[in-house]
């Protein structure tokens, strides 16, 4: 009679005492909702010819999804399947898994029960064994105002400036200036150059400099005194000249006694036999006179030498740098309006930055793509104004035009990794972000958004750890860093509703009433819809029967 009873008695409820879930209530990490479920069949009730399959189910807003199930086997049925013993009972484990959506954070996970017991099929009461999800990783942003998306720089400098050199040489041991250098072709454009600069309205020299040089042969005095001279001797000229465009301009004058860099140079450009064996004499002496003694017993090679790059050493170089400065702003926005054609690259870029609207730069960068039709900034640089317009379709499509014609822009991977983020795809997001080193957008920002959404909560505060942000706020409390969450949000430089609503949750977790009443009413006077999401959001379970709480959410 016992026998028949252990065998064919029907299995009863299940009280939840004999569950423990763990987290309870569930948490979101890394978009998924994982949790581990100690059960236990007490004594005298798993029957031994039954087999009883556990299926987690988790319920939320007349919907349900259920995770892998789990059978159980009595002692006299022949399978695989874990054993029960009928009179000892027995423990199981069972981990729910699921993919997070937002309707999951008001929910009940259930564990469902289905018997299959000789011939008969039923199903015992559902048990409800945890209440709810924590998102409070899902509060991490993505918009512009959290992470700012990338422009493609425009390089526009309103003063650049051009430079203009030329060399004067002179004859062995001498340091006379003579006619048939002073009217070479580079000397004529030199001055020239620096007439125009000193007539020009929009010019201006920066700086005008006289090198002069002796080659590295013979006593140091004398190629110090020949240096010397040289250096003099074209700066005289050098002032006359100035003189006759009645130009106020001090020269910039020295000079070196032995010019070994400049031999050095020479040879390395040279074609000189056993050229490496004189530059291998360089590398192994400092001393100058060592260097020459070893040089000059290579003794066919040194003819060559002083042929050949001895004499272009004897000279004085003039360098000239001449400050340009461009249009000014009035004049790149009326150009890019009527006739942006006469404007360069960087120019009819920089014009995006002054005015104001999105219609106002989309217009001005349509017409960089039309000047610049295989230009990827033009493309990224539209894009971003369709991403913050929240049409991310369109900016995608542009940001991958813009690779089309540079697959290394780092601004424009750096977007499309934006995009990621916000279709939820954080490890497509962090290789693009591996292409991104460069871009004017925040890859440190980013980056912390993907490892947040990845569920990896220490990498995050790393990578935020130099940003006072909501998301780096976030990421301490995401590792229990109350301290340094407060201190964060305090430095915030544009705090939003979710500013306080992040302090909110941690007063909530660090006890605080009187904290979470007052950074509440900030939170919804700056967002309304957060009331509505901090009444059902168990970060604040404690306080759902609370009436000041009620008066806030309500």
């Amino acid at each position: 009679m016992l026998v028949f009873s252990a065998c064919n008695k029907r299995l009863t409820s299940l009280d939840a005492s004999h569950f423990k879930t763990t987290p309870n209530p569930l948490e979101v990490k890394g978009g998924i909702v994982d949790a581990t479920v100690t059960g236990t069949f007490p004594t005298k009730y798993f029957s031994k010819n039954a087999e009883v399959t556990v299926t987690p189910v988790l319920k939320y807003i007349g919907k349900e999804t259920e995770s892998d199930s789990k059978t159980f086997q009595g002692e006299k049925v022949l399978g695989n399947n874990q054993a029960i013993n009928y009179k000892m009972g027995g423990t199981y484990t069972i981990n729910p898994h699921f993919t997070y959506n937002p309707e999951m954070a008001k929910s009940e996970l259930f564990l469902n029960f289905d018997v299959v017991q000789g011939k008969k099929r039923y199903s015992i009461p559902p048990v409800k064994i945890a209440d709810g999800v924590i998102a409070t990783s899902q509060l991490v942003s993505i918009s512009p105002d959290e992470i700012k998306s990338a422009i493609a720089p425009d390089n526009f400098q309103r003063i650049t400036q051009e430079t203009q050199n030329a060399d004067i040489l002179f004859l062995i041991q001498q340091a006379q200036l003579r006619n048939t250098e002073l009217n070479k072709s580079d000397i004529q454009e030199f001055n020239r150059k620096v007439k125009e600069a000193r007539e020009a309205q929009n010019k201006e020299i920066a700086n005008l400099e006289v090198l002069g040089y002796a080659s590295p042969d013979g006593p140091l005095e004398l190629n110090t005194n020949l240096a010397e001279q040289r250096q003099r001797v074209t700066t005289n000229y050098l002032n006359n000249e100035l003189k006759k465009l009645r130009a106020d301009v001090t020269i910039d004058s020295k000079f070196t006694a032995e010019d070994w860099d400049g031999f050095q140079k020479l040879m390395e450009a040279s074609d000189i036999q056993d050229k490496e064996l004189i530059l291998r004499v360089l590398s192994m002496y400092e001393d100058p006179e060592q260097r020459e003694r070893e040089i000059k017993n290579l003794s066919i090679t040194f003819l060559d030498v002083a042929n050949e790059i001895l004499p272009q050493l004897r000279r004085s170089r003039l360098n000239l740098t001449v400050d340009v400065t461009g249009k000014s702003d009035v004049e790149i926005l009326n150009l890019a309006n009527n006739n942006p054609k006469v404007l360069n690259d960087k120019e009819l870029l920089y014009a995006a930055t002054l005015v104001d609207s999105y219609r106002e730069k989309a217009v001005i960068y349509e017409k960089f793509i039309d000047q610049y039709p295989e230009d990827a900034r033009g493309y990224n640089n539209i894009g971003v104004i369709r991403y913050e317009q929240d049409t991310a379709n369109e900016a995608e499509i542009l940001f991958k035009k813009a690779l089309g014609f540079d697959p290394n822009s780092p601004d424009a991977n750096y977007n499309l990794g934006l995009i990621s983020l916000a279709k939820g795809n954080p490890t497509d997001a962090q290789a693009y972000f591996g292409k991104a080193a460069g871009t004017t957008g925040n890859l440190d920002a980013a980056l912390g958004a993907s490892y947040i959404l990845q569920g990896d909560y220490a990498k995050a505060q790393n990578a935020l750890s130099q940003t006072s942000s909501n998301n780096a706020a976030l990421s301490q409390i995401l590792n229990n860093d109350y301290n340094g969450a407060r201190r964060t949000l305090a430095a915030v430089a544009n705090p939003n509703g979710m500013t306080a609503y992040l302090a909110a949750i941690i007063a909530a977790r660090t006890n605080d009433r009187d904290a979470v009443y007052s950074n509440l009413r900030t939170a919804v006077s700056r967002n309304k819809t957060l009331a509505y999401k901090a009444a059902s959001d168990l970060e604040f379970a404690k306080y759902f029967a609370d009436q000041t709480f009620l008066s806030i959410v309500k």
